[in-house]
């Protein structure tokens, strides 16, 4: 009932500045109503876009809205399985069957409010981490300024600035995994097993020319927004375990080539870098920023003891690893990507280092991730694809680095641009995991279904 009287009110909120927009405007609903300029389209034609390009063909005509949204439904068939096989009380496993998870669903709010002046926003209606609505985040984007002068002209032909609370753009891997009900630029079920995704506060700027492009932003460093400096970690004995108390903006850096070689031929190569140096408390969560949830619900998550369970909603982040780099993180992603007729390649390799607020020396992470799918038909709506991924990372409190692999065969349907229906078979293992703990021998396997809609 929350999140129906809450997307109702967001409703009724938007519907009632038509009248006012049309107006003021002396212009119909269709002119106001419409796609923005320099934008991602949420359906099948969004797919392999990366930053929004310079060129559009949409001119300004006055203010302009566009409502969209992201529906999943999933179905899942896994079974998991750990050395303990569930006969002990301490590392038994959730039980698990075949069966639907509850829908996910996104609501996208993009208006168009100067020429090259665009306010995107979006709003979570439901995920499994949480059982509200609630907003994702929201940024203005420059791709003009309202400046008169060749100097400004110039400068904007070529230049992007973001300014907002927004997911970063860290790594090329975010541009195509999965957010909630918006699953659609995805050809797998999950994203990555460690998987950098996260909003903060801060701006990017943008420069791109002839195929080559490069970026800087600067955040807050944290998911949301903080004024206090409570954040102080002591020993039972009141003296300080970490003294570097103070709160320290993210800084991350992007830069790469992407061209179109000709009709067949397109190559994309994106390096990236992210530092900080202190977040204040537990308060990065580069690793960890996801507030919708894994796509695989429940596997690999141990069970209470007792025969209470918990809410699926308190187990979010199934199948994923985090390394766990809260008070301090820096981070390499390196990604290539490949597409030549139907054919295309992504790949990731990732580094960090980084520590809890509790621990004194950096530990590490590196992470593989290769993709090949093969998109056919008159407009590429079918697609088969396959995806392994590994990663090698040291967690806390832990004497040895664990492992963790994952292999991913999808294929897919697009019945129309904003229809996807897509299957995955997925088996993961997780090796040299301490024999007290309940991944010890862990793998799991099965297929998900899920049926997607984007507009």
């Amino acid at each position: 009932m929350k999140k129906l009287l809450s997307f109702s009110a967001a409703t009724l909120a938007l519907a009632s500045l038509l009248p006012l927009g049309l107006t003021a405007q002396n212009r119909s609903l269709k002119e106001f109503y419409g796609r923005p300029a320099y934008w991602r389209p949420y359906d099948q034609t969004g797919i392999n876009q990366f930053e929004t390009s310079k060129t559009d063909t949409i001119p300004f005509e006055g203010l302009r809205l566009r409502l969209g949204a992201g529906f999943t439904q999933q179905f899942q068939s896994l079974e998991h399985s750990n050395t303990a096989n569930n006969s002990t009380t301490t590392n038994r496993l959730y039980p698990l069957q075949a069966g639907f998870m509850t829908a996910q669903a996104n609501l996208n709010t993009d208006v168009q409010l100067a020429d090259g002046i665009r306010l995107s926003m979006t709003s979570y209606l439901s995920a499994r981490h949480h059982n509200e609505t609630w907003v994702k985040g929201g940024y203005i984007q420059f791709d003009k300024l309202p400046f008169k002068g060749n100097f400004w002209t110039g400068l904007m032909s070529v230049t992007t600035i973001k300014v907002g609370h927004m997911e970063i753009n860290y790594g090329d891997q975010h541009f195509r995994r999965s957010d909630g009900g918006q699953t659609i630029y995805n050809p797998f079920m999950d994203n990555y097993i460690v998987d950098a995704f996260t909003t903060e506060i801060g701006g990017e700027v943008t420069i791109q020319k002839n195929g080559l492009f490069g970026m800087i932003g600067v955040t807050n460093g944290m998911i949301k927004g903080h004024v206090d400096s409570t954040y102080i970690s002591t020993k039972p004995d009141g003296s300080v375990i970490d003294d570097n108390i103070k709160r320290n903006p993210s800084i991350y850096l992007k830069g790469g080539i992407d061209k179109q070689i000709n009709g067949a031929l397109r190559t994309r190569f994106a390096a990236s870098y992210y530092v900080n140096t202190s977040s204040a408390g537990s308060g990065n969560t580069l690793y960890w920023g996801d507030r919708t949830g894994s796509n695989y619900q429940n596997v690999m998550e141990k069970a209470p003891a007792g025969a209470a369970l918990p809410a699926s909603t308190a187990i979010p982040w199934s199948g994923r690893v985090n390394p766990g780099f809260s008070k301090k993180v820096s981070a390499v992603m390196l990604n290539g990507f490949v597409k030549f007729h139907g054919l295309e390649f992504f790949g990731t390799y990732e580094t960090a280092s980084g520590r809890t607020k509790t621990e004194t020396a950096d530990r590490k992470m590196n992470q593989y991730a290769g993709e090949l799918v093969y998109r056919f038909g008159k407009t590429e709506n079918l697609f088969v694809g396959g995806r392994y991924n590994t990663v090698n990372v040291e967690l806390q409190n832990v004497a040895t680095a664990v492992d963790v692999n994952r292999s991913a065969f999808s294929a897919g349907w697009f019945v129309t641009p904003n229809v996807l229906m897509k299957g995955e078979y997925v088996t993961q293992d997780y090796k040299n995991f301490a024999p007290t703990d309940y991944r010890n021998g862990g793998n799991f396997k099965g297929i998900v279904i899920e049926a997607v809609v984007g507009f």
